[in-house]
Formats: C-alpha cells, sequence, structure tokens
C-alpha cells in the first residue's frame, strides 16, 4: 500500500466520523509513516521535526482572534449592522433581506479577492470581519455553508488567476519548479493556463448559491431586524479605525499577522477604545475562538513531515503513470487525482506544487504534453485540494470566522462543502483545459 495514499485516507475517514482533526491528522501521519516502512521511532522523529514550522502561525491567528473580539466588545459591529439596516429600511422586511444579503456576499467575497492582491493579508481578514457579523447572517438565516464556499473562491480563484501578492507568489513557484524540472515556464502563462479552470470554480459557486439557497436557522435567528439598538461614541469609532489602519500597516510593512494583530491591540487600549483590565479576559477569548486553527496547522506540518519523509509521493505518481500506456486523456486525470490527494494531505497548494512538479513535468513531456497544458496541470493539481482539506487554511480561516459561536462544523460544514464545489468543478475544469491545451 501507498503510504501517502493511507495517511490522507486515514485522516480524511476519522475526520469525516467527527474524530478531532488534530488527532486525525497525527494518526494519519503515524499510519502513513508506518505503512511506509519508517519504524516508529524514525515516524515520531519526523513529526516532531515538522511541529515547530506551524508555531509562528499558532500564535499569530491567536492574537488575531483576540483583536477581533476586542472590535466585537467595542459595539461597533452592531453599529454597521443597524445602519446598514436603516439605509435598506425603505420597503418591506423581506426585500430589505434580499438586499442586505447581496451587500454582506459582496463584501465578503471582495475582502477574500483583495486579500491576496490589494490587501495582501490572506486569511487575516476573517477573524476581524466574519465574527462580528454572524447576528446579522443569522438574523438573514442565511446558510454558513455557502459563505465558507464563497471565502475560498474567492481565495484560491485570486491566487491561481491574478497576478499580484499572493498570486504573483504562486504564479511564480509553479513557473519556476516547472522550469526547474526541465521545461521553461514563465509566470505569465499561469493566468492563461488557469483560466478554464476558474470559470470552474465560478460555475461551483454558483451550484453553491442555488444548493444553499434554503433559510437556515441558527441561536438567535428570531431576533427581528429592527430589534438592535447599539450606541456608540465616535471616540470609540475613531479609536477602532485608527487601531485597524494601524494594525493593516504593521502587517503589511513587517509581513507578520504578529505584530500586525499586536499593534492593534495596543493602540486599542492606549487610545481608550478598551479598557486595560479588560486585557486578559478579551485575549483569553480570542485565543480560545483561534486556538483549533493553531493546533491544526501545528499538526498539519508534522504530517506534511512524515509524507515527505516517505518517499511514496513519487512512487505514487510513477505506479499510476505505468498504468496508463501513453493515455494522455486518461494520464491527466490521473495526475489531478493525485495532486488532489497530496494537497489534501499537506493542506497547501503552495507547498504542493514544489513536490509535484518535479515528477509530473518530466512525465507530462514524456507524453508529449503541451508547454501550456503542462503548466494548467501543475498550476490545477496544486490548487487542488486547497478547498476541503481539514488541514488548509483556505478552510481553516473560514471555519474560525464562522464558529465564532459554535454553530459551524469545521468537516460537514466547511470542508465537505468546499471540497464538493469547489474541488470537483477544479477537476472537470482542469481535465478539459489540459486535454483543450495538449
Amino acid at each position: 500500500m501507498n503510504a501517502v495514499i493511507v495517511a490522507v485516507a486515514v485522516m480524511l475517514i476519522l475526520s469525516l466520523l467527527r474524530i478531532n482533526v488534530v488527532l486525525s491528522l497525527v494518526l494519519g501521519a503515524f499510519a502513513g509513516g508506518l505503512t511506509s516502512g519508517m519504524g516508529m521511532t524514525a515516524t515520531v522523529e519526523s513529526f516532531t521535526e515538522g511541529l515547530g514550522a506551524g508555531a509562528t502561525i499558532a500564535l499569530s491567528y491567536g492574537l488575531l482572534g483576540g483583536f477581533a473580539i476586542a472590535i466585537s466588545k467595542t459595539g461597533i459591529p452592531e453599529l454597521l449592522i443597524t445602519g446598514i439596516l436603516k439605509v435598506l429600511n425603505k420597503n418591506g422586511e423581506s426585500n430589505r433581506k434580499g438586499l442586505v444579503k447581496v451587500l454582506i456576499f459582496l463584501l465578503i467575497f471582495m475582502m477574500s479577492i483583495f486579500s491576496q492582491n490589494l490587501i495582501p493579508i490572506h486569511i487575516a481578514f476573517i477573524p476581524l470581519l466574519i465574527p462580528p457579523i454572524l447576528k446579522l447572517l443569522n438574523m438573514l438565516e442565511v446558510d454558513r455553508r455557502f459563505i465558507a464556499v464563497l471565502i475560498a473562491v474567492g481565495l484560491i480563484g485570486t491566487y491561481s488567476f491574478v497576478p499580484a501578492g499572493f498570486g504573483a507568489i504562486f504564479q511564480d513557484i509553479v513557473s519556476t519548479q516547472v522550469t526547474n524540472a526541465g521545461m521553461e515556464a514563465s509566470s505569465s502563462d499561469v493566468p492563461k493556463a488557469m483560466a478554464i479552470p476558474i470559470i470552474g470554480m465560478l460555475v461551483g459557486l454558483g451550484f453553491a448559491l442555488f444548493f444553499y439557497r434554503k433559510p437556515r436557522k441558527y441561536d438567535n435567528a428570531d431576533i427581528k431586524l429592527d430589534a438592535l439598538q447599539v450606541s456608540v461614541s465616535k471616540r470609540v469609532i475613531i479609536s477602532t479605525i485608527i487601531a485597524l489602519v494601524i494594525s493593516l500597516y504593521a502587517q503589511i510593512a513587517t509581513d507578520s499577522m504578529i505584530v500586525g494583530a499586536f499593534s492593534g491591540i495596543m493602540i486599542m487600549y492606549f487610545t481608550g477604545a478598551l479598557k486595560w483590565k479588560e486585557a486578559d479576559e478579551i485575549l483569553s477569548e480570542g485565543m480560545k475562538m483561534m486556538a483549533f486553527i493553531g493546533f491544526v496547522m501545528i499538526a498539519a506540518n508534522g504530517f506534511a513531515s512524515v509524507i515527505n519523509a516517505t518517499g511514496h509521493v513519487d512512487s505514487l505518481i510513477a505506479s499510476a503513470i505505468d498504468l496508463l500506456e501513453g493515455n494522455r486523456s486518461i494520464a491527466v486525470f490521473i495526475m489531478l487525482m493525485i495532486g488532489l490527494v497530496v494537497t489534501m494531505g499537506i493542506g497547501s497548494s503552495f507547498a504542493t506544487v514544489p513536490i509535484i512538479a518535479t515528477l509530473f513535468v518530466p512525465l507530462a513531456q514524456g507524453l508529449g504534453m503541451s508547454p501550456l497544458a503542462i503548466i494548467c496541470l501543475i498550476g490545477t493539481s496544486g490548487a487542488l485540494g486547497d478547498a476541503g482539506s481539514p488541514a488548509s487554511d483556505s478552510t481553516l480561516g473560514p471555519t474560525a470566522g464562522l464558529n465564532a459561536d459554535g454553530q459551524h462544523n469545521h468537516i460537514w460544514d466547511t470542508c465537505v462543502p468546499t471540497f464538493t464545489f469547489i474541488n470537483i468543478p477544479l477537476i472537470i475544469f482542469g481535465w478539459i483545459a489540459c486535454v483543450f491545451f495538449l
């Protein structure tokens, strides 16, 4: 048995059975390590060595959680809600709900897109934006599973297609790794190669909107839209805006979410938006909200370390290609499925590309595939699995925001919907694109 398949299968099956994702990652890593013949000692060492890479991410999201809770304590989110309702309070409640839904969907989708380029903070915007508007989403009876898909499409689709910010990083990784593997490639070719797969993601988003169109009730969904009455001083509003601006600037200037979140929290205290005596309670509450994503990212790094140490990724690909007998269409499909499996296990498309490019490029060249088809194959294979993976920040981020009140399950409400409406269209449209470019 291939160790990669065993490890990913164990992790996914346990996760679907509602076993804690951290435990699922640990057990999956050990199953893969032992299957490969590494032995218990070597598996433990490899897993432990990989854990440290997730510590920075864990602390970053812990502080971001504290910052998000600090903002929510000011009353500004409720003030924003009442302001939106007053502006739109011209017709009946049903019409008003429709307008607010459209506004909220556009806001979230645009922030997901801008977080990859215009304001390159990746998923750091989620704990700042989503928890404060959960009450409004509850009142509107919006199915949060659609919001998870909406955010993931905005994140993955943008960095796969738009050559700026994180998109420039991803596309540079694709072109560099393809070139290193023996085929000259330019990052400017990546958007052209990924255009059709991105259309597939948008089609999947449309299906998700239709599938999750029915109202879904959450706690406090019975609150009337006119029930919120909030009073916030101008000083608090100005202080919070300053904190947000400085937090964003600090994060971009230092390339550190830790510095950005810390700066925002301290500004809120120094300006009096929040009281010093509330600091411990707020930070503890925020870190508790984000602790889940921190531990998953730490465990995911250990899992990825074991996967790489097994050496079974290349044997997985070699075994699959042996069955192809030169059939390029089937070869493309199998390589896309391998990319899905590897990325689902590692949890990062950025980390998957270097692994699969080394092996896919020579094989694709041997099958006579064109350069654009190979770039499409590598880019789509890397993006596959980023949505749907329990260890991906494209699923962990939405869950951290949508589950702030404990009513959104990571596996069934984020991973399964994103896998269904993003990965499946990506496989179909990615295969069509690769065959078209052959």
